[in-house]
């Protein structure tokens, strides 16, 4: 009988003491894994500083624009996309009037911009255009083509912005010309002037955001 009842102690033999801990050690393990995965994903996200994270949520962003020359163009980022501002020459806005019948949408009747830059230059001040760097058909990325007549884009060219992925032309003011893939003139985003030097992307006068 002693033997017997020694035999019924199931909760001291070898087997269960192993299972025991088998179970230990997984739920240890897991443990530690969750406790590694967020060792490993919070140095990431402290070392965000708070415009990037504000950046990345789409917060208004400051562009300076005081050393700008005539005919250049500076990149900004916001809310994920590139935004181009470009100070248009003289001659860049005396050309825009030229190309009027080789636009799909030269009046800007679709409302890619907002109100205050439904005009003919598609911005507050005519020296300076400010647009989402991302062509209207499938999101490329267009090149800036500020020269005139080049070789590649004909003696009628310009100036303005060529989509090398599917060949889609936009003017110097972001306006679609007819017979190409995109639909629609290059979209301009929300902002204002802080001052004469610089731009808010993102916000304007109107609430828009």
């Amino acid at each position: 009988m002693a033997t017997e009842g020694v035999a019924t102690q199931g909760s001291f033999t070898t087997d269960n003491v192993d299972r025991k801990r088998r179970r230990f050690l997984t739920a240890a393990a897991s443990v530690v894994g969750g406790a590694g995965t967020v060792a490993l994903v919070w140095p990431f996200v402290s070392s965000m500083s708070p415009s990037a994270r504000a950046k990345a949520a789409g917060a208004p962003v400051e562009a300076e624009i005081g050393k700008l020359e005539p005919g250049q163009m500076i990149t900004y980022e916001w809310r994920g996309k590139p935004v181009w501002i470009v100070r248009r020459p003289q001659a860049a806005l005396d050309a825009l009037p030229e190309v009027l019948d080789e636009l799909r949408d030269p009046d800007s009747e679709v409302p890619q911009q907002p109100p205050y830059a439904t005009n003919e230059y598609r911005s507050i001040k005519p020296e300076y255009m400010v647009l989402v760097g991302l062509c209207t058909h499938l999101g490329c990325a267009p090149t800036y083509r500020p020269e005139l007549a080049p070789a590649d884009l004909g003696p009628g060219w310009k100036g303005g912005f060529f989509c090398p992925c599917h060949g889609s032309l936009f003017d110097m003011a972001g306006r679609v010309y007819s017979g190409v893939p995109a639909p629609t003139n290059l979209e301009v985003p929300p902002h204002k002037y802080l001052s004469d030097n610089k731009i808010l992307i993102g916000e304007d006068d109107q609430g828009a955001a």
